[in-house]
């Protein structure tokens, strides 16, 4: 058992910020005003079809398909890319990978993260008077500065060493299947549980981790190692309601970001997901996430309905390896797909890679029951949150995406351009092209330049 102690407590290292001011769910400060609080859910390898109000064949998503009747739904929404790490880097900066430096996943050994002159959504928004938290997967770098709420000086007297701009953390820090868990979910290939006593590791196939056990944080703290996957649903469920109350009662307004571990694998099966026996574990997974943002949005009309906006999308496609324990990625097959096999999603660059489910819902401002085709991007969350929050653009980047607040609104229905052409038989013809480019007419003043420029 001493291996296992010792790789509890590197991991626990890793974490540690010296000079961290302890963060509760304390918060003081200026009064809101009117600035907007914002709620972004990011569900992990969802697929398009996986949304009722997207694919006819789902049934399992009645919160979300309410949450679609009563705000916007995005049909042409993509992620900035087809794997988690990246994917949400960009969502944090609005900057693509090549220009962000994050192109690839971060592993259970890597020792970086986000590069720490990136500027995120949180800390931007932290300097504009907003308390900001972050509930659920991080996988942007676990190690000291990379920490989603780390915060310490320099010794040299340079000035910070990190800041990524949270100011309260509870999650995982990467993908909850790079970890052992003593309660392993459905997962292909099967995944074993932590060793036990002074057995040594032993040897896995290829995705099992199992030297280090999957760690829960509160902001620089280990609460819980290994995480029980089975009742993790209910403790995102719980902070994330707990940071929304307490943050409109503190007289400012609030950034929350949730990573979900749905639908990644390894599934599991909760009381949250009750539903029929029959039910396959993929569909009550997501009958579970379904169930947890719905609780999430409850929370938000109850103590902000009408000055919160909530935006909910994912990360990428669904990983279709891993068979039945894999999502929908709707009609976006492909011919290539149909004709001589392979996947279309998660991994890949088809469409069914980055295409990805989206909502956005803010009584009052979007409008309800509404289906945008507008060729919209996750990387447009970050100007446009800043754009309704009233803060600036950092100065000296370039970022990726559009301020799409007229789409948002009903005022335009156009995104980013199509240029180009290309042949898929689930497509119809007027929405093939090839992905690239801005829309003039949302082209903000003085906006930096554009979507996949080269």
């Amino acid at each position: 058992m001493a291996w296992l102690s010792l790789k509890v407590l590197l991991v626990g290292l890793s974490f540690l910020g010296c000079l961290y001011p302890l963060v509760d769910f304390s918060f003081s400060g200026e009064t809101r005003g009117q600035k907007p609080n914002f709620v972004i859910i990011l569900a992990d390898d969802m697929g398009w079809g996986d949304l009722g109000a997207n694919w006819a064949g789902t049934k399992d998503t009645a919160n979300l398909d309410k949450m679609a009747a009563e705000g916007m739904r995005f049909v042409d929404f993509h992620a900035a890319a087809s794997t988690c790490s990246p994917s949400r880097a960009a969502l944090l900066t609005g900057r693509l990978g090549l220009r962000n430096g994050v192109t690839h996943n971060f592993a259970v050994t890597s020792v970086g993260g986000l590069p720490l002159n990136e500027t995120t959504l949180a800390e931007v928004l932290r300097g504009a008077g907003y308390v900001t938290g972050m509930i659920g997967k991080w996988h942007l770098g676990h190690h000291g500065s990379h920490h989603p709420s780390f915060r310490g000086e320099d010794p040299r007297g340079t000035g910070y060493l990190g800041n990524r701009g949270f100011d309260y953390y509870f999650g995982i820090p990467y993908s909850h299947d790079m970890g052992c868990t003593d309660t392993p979910g459905y997962n292909h290939p099967p995944c074993p549980a932590c060793p036990r006593g002074d057995r040594p590791s032993r040897n896995l196939e290829r995705d099992c981790y199992s030297d280090v056990a999957l760690p829960l944080y509160e902001n620089l703290n280990i609460v819980e190692q290994p995480v029980n996957l089975s009742a993790l649903a209910q403790k995102y469920a719980e902070k994330a309601t707990q940071f929304i109350r307490q943050a409109s009662t503190s007289g400012r307004p609030f950034l929350l970001y949730v990573g979900l571990a749905h639908m990644h694998v390894p599934l599991t099966r909760t009381p949250l997901s009750a539903g029929p026996r029959s039910l396959r574990p993929y569909s009550a997974g997501l009958r579970e996430m379904d169930r947890l943002v719905g609780r999430i949005k409850d929370t938000v009309d109850l103590e902000g309905k009408n000055n919160t906006f909530l935006w909910f999308t994912g990360d990428n496609g669904p990983w279709a390896q891993k068979c039945e324990l894999a999502g929908s990625v709707g009609p976006f097959t492909g011919l290539w797909q149909a004709r001589r096999g392979g996947s279309p999603a998660k991994q890949t660059t088809w469409e069914g890679g980055h295409r990805v489910p989206a909502l956005a819902y803010w009584p009052g401002r979007v409008p309800g029951n509404v289906t945008s085709a507008a060729l919209l991007s996750v990387l447009d969350i970050f100007p446009t949150v800043l754009a309704l929050a009233g803060a600036p653009l950092p100065r000296g980047r370039r970022f990726d995406g559009l301020d799409v607040s007229q789409v948002l609104f009903g005022w335009a229905q156009t995104g980013h351009r199509l240029h180009g052409n290309f042949e898929s038989r689930a497509v119809p013809p007027q929405q093939r092209g090839c992905r690239r480019g801005r829309s003039a007419s949302d082209r903000p003043p003085g906006a930096v330049q554009g979507l996949l420029r080269h």
